[in-house]
Order: structure tokens, then sequence, then C-alpha cells
């Protein structure tokens, strides 16, 4: 049995999925059963990669796309995969520097530090703590 909570539009839901049988799951919604019937074939989730975790070669490939975000001066960090916003540890304003913690996201209940791709100032926050997410949000605006 898994435990979720989610916020949709500001409402908070609690989600259980219990037994799972061939293609129908046993789902609890703030304490309201409901059967959910799956896709027959279900697949793996993607492995996530992350900047941090590239071998030292991968850089070799990587100058072709950062000319780009640099030219258009603003890059977004997006979330890299769907999650709470725990705590933003960055303010519009600030001078971050390329690694540095500026997100913490909750995924699969285990804390995710988003850092910044590059070096560069805030220019905007498109998220609070709390918020949930999806893969590709655009978190936070660097200039």
């Amino acid at each position: 049995m898994k435990d979720y909570k989610y916020v949709i539009n500001g409402n908070e839901y609690n989600v259980t999925i219990g037994e799972i049988e061939g293609n129908m799951a046993n789902v609890e919604v703030n304490g309201v059963a409901y059967k959910v019937e799956m896709p027959e074939r279900v697949e793996a989730p993607k492995p996530v990669a992350r900047p941090v975790a590239r071998p030292a070669a991968a850089p070799a490939s990587a100058p072709a796309a950062k000319p780009a975000a640099s030219s258009a001066g603003k890059a977004a960090v997006k979330s890299p995969l769907p999650g709470v916003i725990l705590d933003v540890k960055v303010n519009v304003g600030d001078t971050v520097k390329r690694g540095q913690t500026i997100i913490i996201l909750e995924a699969m209940k285990m804390e995710n530090n988003i850092n910044a791709d590059k070096d560069g100032k805030v220019t905007a926050i498109n998220v609070k703590t709390g918020e949930s997410v999806l893969e590709g949000t655009d978190l936070v605006v660097i200039e």
C-alpha cells in the first residue's frame, strides 16, 4: 500500500493505492474507495538524467546547447520529475552560481536538490512551497 498527498488547484488530496490485480487498482482518495482501470501495459518509469551526475565526457556534447541559452539571456530551471516543492532557497534578485541548490523537490518520498544550471540572477520564481509540479515545469528563471 502506498500513500501520496497531492495539492491540485489548492485542494489537498490524500491518495492510497492498495492492491493491484491485473489492470485494476484499489485506490482510496480522501477516504472514498475507487476501482481504477489502468491501461493493459504499464511501462516502467524512465530514469531521469541529472546534469550533476553526468560523466566528464558528457560536456563535449553540451556546448552546442549552452550558447543558445546564454544568447537568449534567460533560462528556466525545469523540474526533472513530478513532485512537491518543499523549499525555495532563493529570492527574486538573488545572484546564484552554477550548481547552487535553489529548490528542494520531494518526489517518490525522497528530497531532491534542484540546482542552478548556470551563473546569473534570479528574475522569476514560478513555484511556491507546497505546490505540486509536473516534470518539465519551469521552476525558476535565471538571467
